[in-house]
């Protein structure tokens, strides 16, 4: 296939918007004869992770954007960087990596990207709906957006998703096509997994982990749970799922825009293959996920990590109500992370100003498995987070133990592992 450009696109690459433009344009045409786009579509916004530091790489791009004029075309929101700018006093690391993590940052500011900087952009008000054509960086807001808010990307990374939003445009394949979203692989939840279990919270992270095994980086319809499973569940789902494989969309019968039945998640063409999830299975993943050695009940905790991705108003709520006027253990750190707007809605209703009273540090801005913000990463750390599971040990060295979110309430106020396995038909 040629990739075919309209007068409006060959300016763009001539330079017609300056240098700048011209860079993100050729990084756009580069990607569609890639992907063997015949053309280049519009957006209606983005989402960027290009402001996070990783290396000079990163800050002398952007510079080249900033240098040449650049600016963002569509509405642009901004993923995690490395600091939390709200909080500095949570930063445990280097000086110069906080600056050189803090100028990337202000430098995406003046592409006219919104400074939101989380990864959860999904919980925003303004954001993309069913059919809308974005360009989505971060896994798990790109498997949100995909799955649960049926709008349409691809997987871009850094560099290509800001690329995008100067321009506008993306590459007309994969994901951004009807044909390119057909489910062609059928996940069915087995007689075996007891119905508590497939109703429980802790189910979603835990199975994401599986269906992102299993799916690899194609697309999934998953079978079994019950319908209408709420946001928070779908988003611990999806961003499992990304973390262990590269999902960027899985359609939950039931539950999801595109998949009221099976047959339409399959565009009604039959799968090419059909798979179980089994109890085992699942246990096998949940435990797969804990790399603490020698967990077990009554184990004292170094710290205790909810909010990846970042904790909605609704979860910021349950850990607040779980705590009920106790206080985190002496000695424990409870961090809880959360997007700054959602933030802002949890001073106004209160529920801040409780988590703080009972002991719980808030990050913003930023992931505790990626900067140096936890005061004793190297564990015991207790999740509720596959994806803080899979990632942390490997970034900061967490000994992690995975636990439902009311396990780790429970867990923060004792200062020892505290975990309620009834629902997977287990004695604790």
């Amino acid at each position: 296939m040629t990739l075919v450009l309209d007068a409006t696109e060959r300016g763009l690459l001539a330079g017609a918007n300056g240098d700048g433009s011209a860079l993100a344009m050729r990084l756009v045409v580069r990607a569609a004869e890639v992907l063997g786009a015949e053309r280049l579509i519009p957006i209606v916004g983005a989402h960027v992770d290009s402001c996070l530091y990783h290396g000079e790489a990163t800050i002398d791009f952007v510079d080249r954007l900033v240098d040449g004029d650049a600016r963002v075309r569509v509405p642009t929101t901004l993923n995690v960087g490395a600091m939390d700018l709200l909080h500095p006093e949570l930063w445990h690391g280097g000086g110069v990596q906080a600056d050189r993590g803090r100028l990337l940052m202000d430098r995406y500011r003046l592409l006219g990207c919104r400074p939101t900087f989380t990864c959860a952009p999904y919980q925003l008000p303004d954001r993309p709906g069913l059919g809308d054509q974005v360009a989505w960086g971060e896994s798990n807001a790109i498997v949100f957006a995909n799955s649960v808010l049926g709008a349409r990307t691809e997987r871009y990374g850094d560099f290509t998703d800001i690329a995008c939003a100067i321009v506008g445009l993306v590459p007309d394949a994969g994901l951004h096509r009807t044909d390119g979203r057909r489910a062609t692989l059928v996940l069915r939840l087995a007689a075996d997994v007891p119905d508590v279990l497939r109703t429980a919270d802790e189910l979603a992270p835990v199975l994401g982990a599986v269906v992102g095994r299993r799916a690899g980086t194609g697309v999934a319809a998953l079978v079994g749970l019950p319908s209408g499973q709420d946001e928070d569940r779908l988003k611990a789902l999806g961003a499992a799922a990304a973390s262990t494989g590269g999902v960027a969309l899985v359609h939950v019968v039931g539950s999801t825009p595109e998949a009221p039945t099976l047959d339409a998640a399959l565009q009604h063409r039959p799968p090419e293959l059909e798979l179980e999830i089994t109890l085992a299975e699942l246990r096998a993943a949940r435990d797969a996920l804990t790399t603490a050695a020698g967990a077990k009940v009554g184990m004292p905790l170094a710290a205790v990590s909810i909010g990846t991705p970042h904790a909605s108003l609704h979860e910021l709520e349950r850990v607040a109500a779980g705590l009920a006027g106790q206080r985190v253990a002496s000695g424990l750190e409870c961090l809880v992370s959360t997007g700054r707007e959602v933030l802002a809605a949890a001073e106004e209703a209160g529920i801040a100003a409780r988590l703080r009273s009972a002991g719980v540090e808030i990050l913003t801005d930023t992931c505790s498995y990626i900067a140096p913000v936890l005061r004793h990463p190297c564990g015991p750390v207790m999740t509720d987070s596959a994806t803080w599971a899979y990632y942390a040990p490997g970034n900061i060295g967490a000994a992690v133990v995975l636990g439902s979110t009311a396990d780790c309430v429970r867990s923060a106020i004792s200062g020892r592992l505290e975990r309620d396995a009834s629902a997977w038909g287990e004695v604790s």
